[in-house]
């Protein structure tokens, strides 16, 4: 094996169980045999019953097939690596309650156990110099955490930074933005342009004589942002957020799929990572709204973004506020529901202002 041992989940180990790929486990190492099967003398049909299984009983049932003290020493020219913690990932019994606030989880006892991070010291350098198989790294990514303080990413402080923001950061960042391509929407709709649009040192007085027919057509434009921005909500939480299982298995892409969204799944009452830094929503927003610009007229374009735009306000405070707040009925709801994604099923429940496109493409998760 190499010096960086490879950790397997059991999942991975028993999908390997054909005469084309046959893997098999034994004392928490594995196996990759299928270079053996020809060459073993019982047969390879003895190895194929049991492929993508653990052997230790087999091999040590003296009536199934007695096995040397040689056979163990070519069984380990075969050892590509070990298994990983198999706690099962799925809590069809987890309930979300009002007063959801779980215990911290002893980092020391978490990091023996699951010998996956230490959630004592930076974790991207550790997954990056890490040598999880996917599989692996997806199943421990999905069993929550919880830590007193924020868990740390990054060891330098001038990178850490830009990896944690209180909510409040979201409206006060991109609410005067929103505003402003609401108000641009409204003047650009005006024939000919006022003044002021021309010479942009002159006063915005003039948006006071805004003829109301123009207010009128931004206002369309804003809630066909709004509707819009509420399917790109479940888009890219669903296919961007959890592109889990399309992921290359490469050190690069697990760390990438952790920064963009598998530490909020990993640590998620992590009250300086609920909502989006704003360096982090702009490199999602902009191909959006190059978009948008290209398919429609700029007053029609400006509208409708400032209207996505705040929906997206609306959808980052509510996140937050489905972790960390008390909520009125509708919310409350939606807290358990959202809530479930995270602790009983992360492949289902993608909605988290509502569940319209759950419905819409079946992929409700009931709690």
């Amino acid at each position: 094996m190499s010096k960086r041992v490879r950790i397997f989940d059991v999942d991975e180990l028993a999908s390997h169980a054909t005469s084309a790929s046959c893997w098999v486990s034994y004392r928490g190492k594995v196996y990759d045999v299928t270079g053996f099967l020809q060459d073993h003398p019982g047969g390879d049909d003895i190895i194929l019953k049991h492929a993508g299984q653990d052997v230790e009983k087999v091999m040590q049932d003296q009536e199934e097939h007695e096995h040397s003290d040689s056979a163990y020493d070519i069984l380990e020219e075969y050892a590509i690596g070990r298994l990983g913690c198999t706690d099962n990932i799925v809590r069809d019994d987890w309930e979300a309650t009002d007063d959801f606030d779980p215990d911290a989880t002893d980092a020391a006892e978490d990091l023996k156990k699951h010998q996956f991070l230490d959630l004592q010291k930076p974790l991207l350098p550790q997954l990056w110099y890490a040598n999880f198989s996917k599989a692996y790294y997806l199943r421990q990514v999905h069993q929550p955490r919880h830590l007193s303080d924020s868990a740390r990413l990054f060891g330098p402080d001038y990178l850490e930074i830009f990896t944690k923001s209180k909510w409040y950061v979201v409206p006060i960042f991109w609410l005067p933005i929103t505003l402003y391509l609401f108000l641009r929407s409204a003047l650009q709709f005006t024939a000919p342009l006022p003044p002021f649009m021309v010479d942009p040192t002159l006063p915005l007085s003039g948006l006071a004589n805004l003829p109301s027919g123009s207010i009128f057509k931004t206002l369309i434009c804003f809630f066909i942002g709004n509707f819009i921005w509420t399917i790109l909500e479940y888009l890219f939480h669903r296919f961007l957020f959890h592109v889990d299982y399309y992921l290359p298995d490469k050190p690069i892409f697990l760390l990438l799929h952790f920064l963009l969204h598998g530490v909020h799944h990993y640590v998620p009452m992590d009250r300086l990572r609920l909502v989006m830094p704003p360096p982090l929503f702009a490199m999602l927003e902009w191909p959006m709204t190059r978009l948008g610009y290209k398919l429609f007229p700029l007053p029609i374009a400006n509208g409708i973004i400032s209207g996505a735009f705040f929906f997206y306000i609306l959808y980052d405070c509510m996140h937050y506020a489905l972790h960390h707040t008390q909520l009125p009925a509708y919310m409350k709801e939606m807290k358990k529901y959202h809530l479930a994604h995270h602790y009983k099923n992360f492949d289902l429940g993608f909605g988290v202002t509502s569940k319209i496109w759950d419905v819409v493409f079946n992929t409700v998760l009931p709690v």
